[in-house]
């Protein structure tokens, strides 16, 4: 089997050969792919070196799987080309989270909608894997009306260049910046662009995908994002107006029944979820559970994951998973 990663030598790349390795992921060959600059340089992936090649040349490879993390104009101009190779293709970009004939697909959540035929499948925003993992059990159970949600993303979120201008700005060196303004020391309510009815484009990702995931769009959701200066780890407050009343109870069941959540709610122990502790890790943790006083049958959540795994490669990878386990390679081979 032949596995693309495009992308790979960027912050999420390196992220999905990391979790590929760690799933001990059947792979036979990897085609290492990526930018122009970055053609001939050697990657390492379990244990074996592997020469960086052009999309071109991975297209003519015929990969079974192609993993995308290089942006939406990338994404657009050559999954296509993918696809119609037979490539199941795996995109982390927006380039076609909102197409109707595109699944958006957070495994513990959807991945029953997968067809054999699907060749193009999208990988929701980092933010919205990690709010819809926590509140798909309680929506199933309780019903959600409307969600209030903002969020703290860090810096990975934007990329490398952001990164970068985080760690220059902390000691005090010169950079090309990523944000219009000053990260370290600052936060900025701006993820995206601007978009004509005020919301950002991170904001209206929120919105949309959920909506696309939970298949509700009746569901009344506003967002607000804001960058922090974290090096790694998005951070939601998110308060949920339910149809049905609920106990405390109940939600904390609900979420411990879900497969890749993790309670961490022990406030009085100063135990709640943190970017720093959930960097490396799968799971999303879910904390500060309680009840909203100011309206009826409304919850509050403090939702942490780690961006670029669950958020990106780890919710890829398992996808990856779920294509292979349906033996849909194995059928195409044939």
């Amino acid at each position: 089997m032949k596995i693309a990663v495009v992308g790979v030598t960027g912050l999420v790349g390196n992220v999905i050969l990391q979790v590929l390795t760690e799933r001990h992921f059947e792979t036979c060959t990897l085609l290492a792919v990526a930018s122009e600059r970055s053609i001939g340089k050697s990657i390492e992936f379990n244990g074996k070196e592997y020469k960086v090649i052009s999309v071109t040349e991975a297209i003519e490879a015929c990969p079974d799987i192609a993993i995308f993390s290089a942006g939406s104009g990338v994404s657009l101009q050559f999954a296509s080309l993918f696809a119609e190779k037979g490539t199941y293709v795996i995109d982390n970009s927006s380039a076609w989270r909102m197409y109707d004939h595109i699944p958006l697909i957070v495994p513990e959540i959807n991945a029953c909608i997968l067809k054999a035929n699907d060749r193009i499948i999208a990988n929701p925003n980092c933010s919205t894997i990690q709010m819809v993992m926590a509140l798909f059990p309680l929506h199933k159970q309780f019903t959600i009306r409307r969600i209030v949600v903002s969020t703290y993303q860090s810096v990975t979120g934007t990329g490398m260049k952001a990164l970068n201008q985080l760690n220059c700005e902390r000691k005090n060196f010169p950079c090309k910046k990523a944000y219009p303004y000053p990260i370290d020391l600052n936060v900025i309510p701006h993820g995206g662009s601007f978009e004509d009815n005020g919301y950002t484009s991170e904001e209206m990702k929120l919105i949309n995908e959920t909506r696309k995931i939970l298949s509700d769009n009746s569901l009344q959701i506003t967002s607000t994002v804001v960058r922090v200066p974290v090096k790694g780890g998005h951070s939601l407050s998110v308060n949920v107006e339910f149809e049905k009343d609920f106990t405390l109870t109940e939600i904390y069941q609900a979420l411990e029944d879900m497969p890749g959540v993790t309670i961490m709610d022990n406030p009085m122990e100063n135990q709640y979820p943190m970017p720093l502790y959930t960097e490396n890790k799968d799971e999303v943790f879910v904390g500060r559970i309680r009840r909203d006083f100011s309206r009826e049958r409304c919850l509050n959540l403090w939702i942490v994951a780690d961006n670029l795994r669950k958020g990106a490669a780890t919710n890829a990878v398992e996808i990856a998973e779920h294509i292979v386990s349906q033996k849909w390679i194995a059928d195409k081979v044939k």
